[in-house]
């Protein structure tokens, strides 16, 4: 018979079981108005998607977070869905702030939105699952929609 065994895999498998954690939306406001008003380009980086792009890849190497949809280099990141396990976002008030501070600062809007939740701590397929794969991302994501309704700019932490 030999050890083959059919019905086993034995390849190893990554199995990333939900843990509690910080899932953070964040989204340029009015990003098409204000590219066309400074003659920016949309599909490379510029001085506020550049920026965005920077501020992002540290804020997730700091927390030992995950990109799951948005970090872009090619073209700049306008929107991101980050997940940072084990941290609850009050922890992450002051970085977040900061974000918000240095995009202002270059005479854009963002609006930033953290919630904990459950993460997988894995990047999306596609944006549908980014923003819809799990009941925490779609929280934040409809949290992120009301609140650039209202105008955006905010800072919004739900714990």
């Amino acid at each position: 018979m030999g050890s083959h065994r059919p019905w086993r895999d034995d390849r190893p498998k990554l199995t990333l079981n939900p843990v509690e954690g910080t899932i953070i939306a964040l989204d340029l406001d009015r990003f098409d108005e204000f590219v066309s008003g400074h003659g920016l380009s949309r599909y490379s980086p510029n001085i506020v998607t550049g920026t965005l792009t920077h501020l992002v890849e540290e804020l997730v190497r700091r927390w030992q977070g995950v990109v799951v949809f948005g970090l872009d280099w090619e073209r700049g990141t306008e929107e991101a869905v980050i997940e940072i396990p084990y941290v609850r976002p009050e922890e992450l008030k002051e970085d977040l702030e900061r974000i918000l501070r240095e995009i202002r600062r270059l005479g854009a809007s963002i609006t930033i939105v953290a919630v904990h939740d459950y993460v997988l701590g894995r990047p999306a397929k596609e944006r549908r699952e980014a923003y819809y794969g799990t009941p925490g991302r779609a929280r934040a994501w409809r949290e992120l929609r009301r609140l650039k309704r209202k105008g955006g700019g905010v800072l919004k932490i739900i714990g």
